[in-house]
């Protein structure tokens, strides 16, 4: 059976161009393409693929949000980044949201479909420049003991949440609290945890 591939990318020549790659792949077969978060949420839910191709930088609904809302929806799908950020915020919160891959552009057609066939195969497969970067980041990232210990129950809790890829108000939501008590919080961990970012707070966390 082929692995049903679909492609979420607003550039229409990239789109184009990932569309015929697919289709001309023996084994493989392109169920959708969307040049918007939005579209994909709508599309992939009546059509579900097997793996999903996600730039980041898409208007409206961004790519990490795409996924982290795909993710609860089709926990069978295995959803692979391929954009042009390198940033390390971008690689955790991608991460954290729920994609289990990481390439960035521009690729060639034969590393693609290798790793399209490594992510419905269970692997995570990521470019060599992003490994590196996500081995240093954790490396860098183990917390002392004392840091965790200091976090109270609240703020655990909330950074629980967050390594899960809710967003502030989400976790507001479930913990039933204001939004502004959310952001103090978080803002309490980053201190603790000696942090400066989201992604960087959950790679401590995941450290422990």
């Amino acid at each position: 059976m082929p692995i049903k591939v679909a492609i979420v990318e607003d550039d229409a020549d990239v789109r184009k161009m990932l569309v015929t790659a697919v289709r001309n792949a023996t084994d493989y077969e392109c169920v959708g393409a969307y040049a918007t978060g939005e579209a994909a949420l709508a599309g992939l839910l009546l059509q579900p693929p097997q793996v999903v191709l996600m730039d980041i930088d898409l208007p409206g609904i961004n790519g990490i949000e795409c996924v982290r809302q795909l993710a609860d929806k089709l926990p069978a799908t295995q959803m692979l980044m391929l954009t042009a950020y390198m940033d390390t915020d971008s690689i955790f919160s991608a991460l954290t949201a729920g994609a289990v891959g990481y390439l960035v552009k521009p690729v060639r057609v034969a590393e693609l479909l290798a790793a399209i066939r490594d992510v419905h195969g269970g692997g995570a497969p990521m470019t060599s420049g992003i490994a590196r970067k996500v081995l240093q980041m954790f490396q860098h990232s183990r917390p002392s003991p004392h840091e965790l210990e200091n976090l109270s129950p609240r703020e655990q809790e909330v950074l629980d949440l967050l390594t899960q890829g809710l967003l502030y108000k989400e976790i507001a939501d479930q913990l039933a609290v204001s939004y502004a008590t959310i952001r103090t919080h978080v803002e309490r961990i980053y201190q603790k945890l000696h942090v400066r970012s989201r992604s960087q707070a959950v790679a401590r966390y995941l450290c422990r």
